[in-house]
């Protein structure tokens, strides 16, 4: 996971300079990101900030909505509440909590940081006869509750009680069936709710050097699929990829985020996953993305150096026209990051029809929009498992 605060700083400042809807920011076990975002909400004017994601195993629903309504203020409307199950690994081997039925726990937190976001008292389940006490700040029921989910009861719940839903390690050519069928999941349960927001990506790296480009991507996204225990592995190859992950598994029998491989015969789980090469073949790859998501996540790789940071960037931001060159520095080398682009009134936007594709940057992800109609897209700075 990146833990280089200047690095993360740095990428969300230089993402609201070229017009990223919104910069998200995941936690782990390294960084508490809740403080980050405080910085980089007093170091940015314009863009989105995104925890992306919350575990929901880490704080109780209390602790979240404090966490939420203040970083609101903080961030002047600019903060989006990213919520996930985790992973068994994160919940049990670094929080010491029990990883049992996950999709009611998700669902039991969203639901209860929801009701005291509106201004509702605290829902007791373990001490029932205490009296419920309501957030003491002002309610702040704008604030966007974005769900990150790959399970059949996961996702379920980001349909149903979600504002939005941000997975990880989405197949590019599956994400237009799996959103559609969550659009009706949600308006079958919640008819009158505001529509979803869907918010995925690739991993993406830019360098002059294509190989270099594809090495920091296959590097990541082996990473994850080997050595993130099942979770990852199990969603992709679910998704019609079981052999080539299996093969990307054998590759990698010590896996790394600087050393692992995507074998020949997986390319095509690179190629779904992830948006590599030179800044103008990273910009038609995020084309489909821009088509597929209402904004794209650019997810960015942990441990990239900053220049590649940079050119990554630049060639996915919004409003990059093809065949663009770089500034400075970015003509030189290569390795990538994640970015999200937005603006202050993003709460609002969220609840509206299905808008044109957009790009979010985090440090581990990104989205962006085309050059006809604007993109959204979304900076994710390098992430650790959910």
């Amino acid at each position: 996971m990146e833990t280089r605060l200047d690095v993360i700083v740095r990428t969300a400042v230089l993402a609201d300079e070229l017009g990223y809807e919104i910069f998200a920011l995941p936690e782990g076990w390294g960084l508490d990101s809740t403080p980050v975002l405080t910085e980089i909400a007093l170091r940015t004017a314009r863009i989105g900030l995104a925890s992306a994601v919350l575990s929901v195993w880490g704080r109780t629903p209390a602790t979240l909505a404090m966490t939420a309504a203040t970083l609101h203020q903080v961030c002047g409307g600019r903060y989006v509440l990213g919520l996930g199950a985790s992973t068994k690994a994160l919940a049990e081997g670094f929080h010491d909590t029990p990883f049992e039925h996950p999709a009611a726990k998700l669902r039991e937190v969203v639901t209860k940081v929801h009701a005291l976001l509106a201004g509702q008292p605290a829902q007791l389940d373990h001490a029932p006869g205490a009296r419920p006490l309501r957030l003491g700040q002002p309610p702040a029921s704008e604030v966007p509750i974005w769900v990150a989910a790959l399970g059949p009861h996961t996702t379920r719940a980001a349909a149903e009680l979600g504002d939005g839903w941000i997975p990880a390690l989405v197949a590019r050519d599956r994400l237009p069936g799996w959103a559609a069928q969550l659009r009706q999941l949600r308006q079958a349960a919640a008819p009158h709710a505001r529509p979803l927001t869907v918010a995925a990506g690739p991993f993406a790296a830019a360098d002059e050097n294509a190989a270099a480009a594809r090495e920091i991507a296959a590097g990541c996204t082996a990473w994850y699929l080997s050595a993130m225990g099942e979770v990852y592995a199990r969603s992709v190859s679910g998704q019609g990829y079981a052999a080539q992950v299996q093969a990307i598994i054998a590759a990698n029998p010590r896996p790394s985020p600087r050393h692992a491989t995507v074998p020949p015969g997986a390319q095509v789980v690179l190629d779904q996953l992830g948006a590599y090469g030179t800044c103008d073949q990273v910009r038609e790859q995020l084309q489909p993305w821009d088509r597929a998501a209402d904004i794209v996540t650019i997810l960015l790789p942990p441990g990239m150096p900053w220049h590649n940071i940079e050119a990554t960037l630049q060639a996915a931001a919004p409003s990059a026209p093809a065949g663009a060159r770089p500034k400075g520095p970015l003509r030189r080398r290569s390795r990538p990051g994640h970015s999200y682009r937005g603006r202050p009134e993003i709460a609002t936007r969220l609840g509206q029809a299905r808008r044109p594709a957009g790009r979010i940057n985090t440090h581990g992800c990104t989205a962006a929009p085309s050059a006809a109609a604007r993109r959204n897209r979304i900076i994710c700075a390098p992430q650790p498992a959910r």
